[in-house]
């Protein structure tokens, strides 16, 4: 698939991996990461891989939405993405499974499942992880 890039991010992780740090080449982003108690670690004040994950895939997916609502004149004011990314063990290792929970508040619940499948389609981090972990979606209207 030939893909013509718009934009490039640069990071670099340095430390131990997880209880490290990263930081963007533009200096824009700096995060100390720390390991979740419930992956064995201290649970320092750092951040962590998936924090970051939930992060980007929730601010990509509320991108696509607008732009499947705007293509679609239909209303998304107020709408809110709340993503969460789980780490979890699977047959063959580990593993990731993303929940990503989209409140359109007044929209018709219908209306809303068909802008939140839409955006589901074209968003990079849905295209990227489909048919590699679960992602799974719940639409709220109100």
């Amino acid at each position: 698939m030939a893909v013509d890039i718009l934009y490039t991010a640069n990071a670099t992780v340095t430390g131990e991996g997880r209880a490290g740090n990263g930081k963007t080449d533009d200096d824009r982003l700096s995060v100390d990461l720390s390991v979740p108690k419930g992956l064995g670690g201290d649970d320092g004040p750092g951040t962590n891989p998936e924090q970051l994950f939930a992060v980007g895939y929730g601010a990509c997916f509320h991108g696509a939405l607008k732009k499947v609502a705007r293509e679609a004149k239909a209303d998304v004011n107020g709408s809110v993405i709340d993503s969460q990314v789980s780490l979890g063990k699977a047959e063959d290792g580990f593993a990731l499974v993303v929940d990503l929970t989209v409140t359109i508040p007044g929209a018709d619940q219908a209306d809303a499942e068909k802008l939140v499948e839409a955006a589901h389609q074209v968003c990079p981090y849905s295209r990227a992880t489909r048919g590699n972990i679960d992602v799974n979606l719940t639409v709220k209207t109100a």
